[in-house]
């Protein structure tokens, strides 16, 4: 195998990866990867706002507040307005949601974070220096991107693929 080659195969590994740890947690717990750091971020930090819950995990207000509302359909988390600060909303767990966080398996950007902390500073920074530079091969670099592993949009609410802003208006050729 050449060395290209070599790289598009890694690149597929990654991609692979995530979606298949993507979908053992749907069907293991019938929860998304941020669904579940959202709740898991819940449980650590226990009374917390939405923006605090937003900054904690590196997400838009609008992207938690959606989470939000599916894991409240799905009895899994509640709000309340502080009484202390009537314009604060805090999230809680559920019982359900503790019960589901102690079967779900561990997410893959956890497994990814202890082994990316045990190396050496010296390989962290080839690491991120090497995927930086992909990104820029890629055309990828000014795609909006949340420290998340998963496939699709964090959210789910809409299912729609939208193309980035460095191929919009192009056309095919004939």
């Amino acid at each position: 195998m050449n060395s290209i080659e070599e790289v598009l195969v890694a690149l597929r590994r990654v991609i692979r990866a995530t979606d298949l740890h993507s979908k053992h947690l749907a069907k293991t717990t019938g929860l998304t990867a941020p669904q579940i750091m959202l709740l898991q971020t819940i449980r650590n930090k226990g009374e917390v706002t939405i923006g605090e819950l937003a900054n904690e995990i590196s997400l838009s207000q609008a992207t938690v507040t959606s989470i939000l509302d599916r894991l409240e359909k799905r009895d899994l988390v509640y709000r309340e307005r502080s009484k202390e600060d009537k314009r604060k909303v805090h999230a809680y767990l559920t019982e359900q949601a503790n019960s589901t966080l102690q079967e779900a398996p561990i997410p893959l950007q956890e497994h990814f974070t202890r082994q990316f902390n045990d190396l050496q500073e010296w390989e962290q920074t080839m690491i991120i220096s090497s995927l930086q530079r992909v990104a820029q091969m890629m055309d990828a670099q000014h795609i909006d991107a949340s420290p998340i592993l998963d496939v699709g949009i964090l959210d789910r609410q809409d299912t729609t693929i939208e193309k980035p802003d460095a191929f919009a208006g192009k056309q095919d050729k004939p």
